[in-house]
């Protein structure tokens, strides 16, 4: 039997398709450090302060399923790994930037509505 395609679009509007590709806590991290060029994986977990191992490798996996991230392995012993963007995620990272630029203009006033919430018990 064939599957029948659906008329509902698979996603409401740009912001969600985008925010399908960045979801999670450490992907809009990861691609701002990988913004700085072909960077190694423990120089990344370095940055990304926080993630585990794990997580990071999930992450990354993702984003280079997703075409955002490319990892190249030069086929050295000791291993030798690194992570850019390709031209797809650099063109999200340009998109990402005046997020970044708001949450720096803004850092005191949204550390202190944070510090406001209620904290959850």
């Amino acid at each position: 039997m064939a599957k029948e395609k659906s008329e509902t679009p698979r996603f409401i509007c740009g912001l969600h398709a985008t925010l399908h590709v960045i979801n999670g806590k450490w992907k809009p991290l990861i691609l701002f450090f990988l913004n700085k060029g072909p960077t190694r994986y423990g120089e990344l977990k370095r940055s990304v302060r926080g993630v585990s191992d794990k997580m990071l490798i999930q992450q990354l996996k993702e984003l280079e399923s997703d075409g955002i991230v490319r990892r190249t392995d030069y086929g050295e012993i000791p291993l030798r790994v690194d992570y850019s963007l390709t031209p797809f995620g650099m063109s999200l990272v340009h998109a990402m930037e005046p997020l970044c630029g708001w949450g720096a203009a803004h850092e005191e006033d949204i550390a202190a509505a944070m510090d406001r919430r209620p904290t959850s018990r």
